[in-house]
């Protein structure tokens, strides 16, 4: 099974390229960007060896001008989804039998189209229709993407290479096999690289996928699936559906065949395929597997000893790059009485020189978030706290979506630390600081890990390692990625394994062979050389 094993190519990270003005990248993507935008794209279904088109299609438009359609995607009926389920099953039979070298081969070729070839246009594509800066699609629908990609194959080798201890007399082997039935990856729209990683980390394993994208993601998944296509991936490996999440969910989630499910979403949505799941489980072949990713309220707190400006850097960041619609992103935090007024003053200056606009510009730092939903959901939680008498909206706090969903990065105050911008994942540009009494440290720490039902990052800022290392232990619990002077956002692959407990999932880590594993069955060979030919043990005389 392992031949081949010490010839596969060790993971490096993807450098990131800097898109200055003047480089050579910035032109290529900004030339992508605008054939993209000008031309219409029409997305099927990728169901086996067919790309199907229904006519019955939803329009696809960029947050930032909600007017201008860039294409359009066809959706899927009851029959479509359980043709899905049966092609990937059909699909399953020659490819959990190949070579894991030639699974391997496959998306290793995928990370060089998208290094290459499709660089430009999977990060244009990020850019027009989920609205992040060049900067941030190129760490995410680019360079994460390829990290993946490539550090999946990596992790594989390893899980493949670990085998039992045996002896002269028995030679013990254990098999990693894929799971028996199809895998459900469901992904969202804000990370073009998970969407990119639940379907084919599974897949590399050995397992069929029935893919649903998010609605608001489907331009760059399209893209993915050609690379995918052109890598060499076999028909009904990974099948693309969309159409009524409820409706496709119901069909999925209803197979004898169904093995597990690969979720990065909302905790809301999580629960409920558990529940159907729990519901449904005597219909099942075998357990499925439920792996997934959800909400987050991450924190960022400073110690009185920490840097004011570094801390402030970490709130911008933490809260606004990708207009804070990451899980990670940080949305409450806690700062000492002594230190505020130095953070206070810095964050002031780094909202004054912030742009906002369309990432087309690409000296705007912060764009539109994802869509009106989301936008009309922010703007009733700036007004609330335009009004409460426990909280004020003390920078930005307007909005717009007269053409783009834009909402201003907004800092609110509060002096009750339960405020419900405290509490409840808001997933915009809206942070939330509580100004605690220096002498009060531990008894924050406290209250960090109380506030929430979401443990998911979170960051401690201090010069005082006896400060760090409470925290680091206080907050044990509260962040399964914990961050020690720096912004709670930003994991990397092979680096940072990234996922959280309590009410932010499973805690599987993304980005380690940990994650792998869940995608593989594990059978126990036994082979004994001279077999005994009597009964009797020593013990019997």
């Amino acid at each position: 099974m392992l031949k081949g094993f010490f010839n596969v190519p060790k993971a490096v990270n993807e450098p990131v390229k800097s898109y200055a003005p003047g480089s050579p990248e910035r032109a290529k993507v900004a030339e992508t960007y605008k054939a993209m935008w000008n031309a219409q794209v029409e997305v099927p279904l990728y169901i086996g060896s067919e790309e199907i088109k229904t006519g019955d299609t939803k329009k696809m438009s960029a947050p930032h001008d909600h007017q201008h359609v860039v294409g359009v995607y066809h959706q899927a009926d009851r029959t479509l989804v359980e043709k899905a389920i049966t092609e990937a099953l059909e699909a399953r039979k020659k490819w959990a039998a190949m070579a894991w070298e030639n699974r391997a081969g496959i998306f290793l070729k995928a990370a060089e189209l998208l290094a290459g070839p499709y660089r430009a246009k999977i990060n244009a594509a990020t850019m027009i229709a989920q609205s992040k800066t060049i900067h941030q699609a190129e760490i995410d629908s680019a360079c994460e993407l390829i990290d993946f990609l490539r550090y999946n194959v990596e992790f594989m080798t390893k899980i493949y290479a670990d085998q039992p201890a045996s002896t002269s007399d028995m030679w013990n082997r254990v098999e990693y096999r894929p799971l028996e039935g199809f895998v459900y990856a469901i992904t969202p729209f804000n990370f073009t690289a998970i969407a990119g990683n639940l379907p084919s980390s599974a897949a590399l394993m050995g397992n069929v996928v029935v893919w649903k994208p998010a609605a608001t993601q489907v331009y760059s998944a399209n893209v993915i699936m050609q690379v995918f296509k052109e890598a060499g991936l076999p028909d009904g490996v990974i099948n693309m559906v969309m159409g009524d999440s409820g409706m496709v969910s119901d069909v999925v989630l209803s197979s004898p065949h169904l093995a597990g499910v690969h979720f990065t979403g909302s905790t809301g949505v999580f629960n409920d395929i558990w529940k159907t799941i729990g519901n449904n489980i005597a219909t099942y072949k075998t357990y499925p597997r439920i792996v997934g990713e959800t909400g987050g309220k991450d924190f960022i707190i400073a110690h009185p000893s920490a840097n004011a400006k570094q801390v402030a850097t970490g709130i911008t960041r933490g809260a606004f790059e990708f207009q804070g619609q990451k899980c990670s992103a940080a949305s409450r935090v806690y700062i000492p009485q002594s230190l505020w007024p130095a953070v206070k003053s810095n964050l002031e200056a780094d909202l004054a020189s912030m742009k906002m606009g369309s990432p087309e510009d690409m000296s705007n730092f912060i764009t539109a978030v994802i869509s009106e939903a989301s936008f009309d959901k922010l703007a009733r939680y700036i007004d609330q706290a335009k009004n409460d008498s426990d909280a004020e909206v003390i920078m930005g706090g307007n909005y717009d979506k007269s053409k783009g969903y834009f909402i201003e990065p907004t800092v609110i105050l509060t002096t009750n630390p339960k405020y419900t911008t405290m509490e409840t994942e808001l997933f915009g540009p809206v942070v939330t600081i509580y100004i605690y009494e220096d002498a009060k440290w531990s008894e924050t720490l406290k209250l960090v890990d109380e506030t929430s039902e979401y443990a998911l990052t979170g960051a401690v800022f201090s010069q005082c390692r006896y400060a760090v290392e409470e925290a680091t232990v206080a907050l044990q619990n509260a962040a399964g990625n914990f961050y020690i002077n720096d912004k709670p956002t930003g994991a990397v692959v092979g680096m940072q394994p990234f996922g959280g407990a309590r009410g932010s999932g499973t805690n599987d880590k993304a980005g380690s062979a940990q994650n792998l594993l869940r995608w593989a069955s594990v059978r126990t060979i036994k082979e004994t050389f001279v077999t005994p030919e009597d009964y009797k043990y020593p013990f019997l005389g």
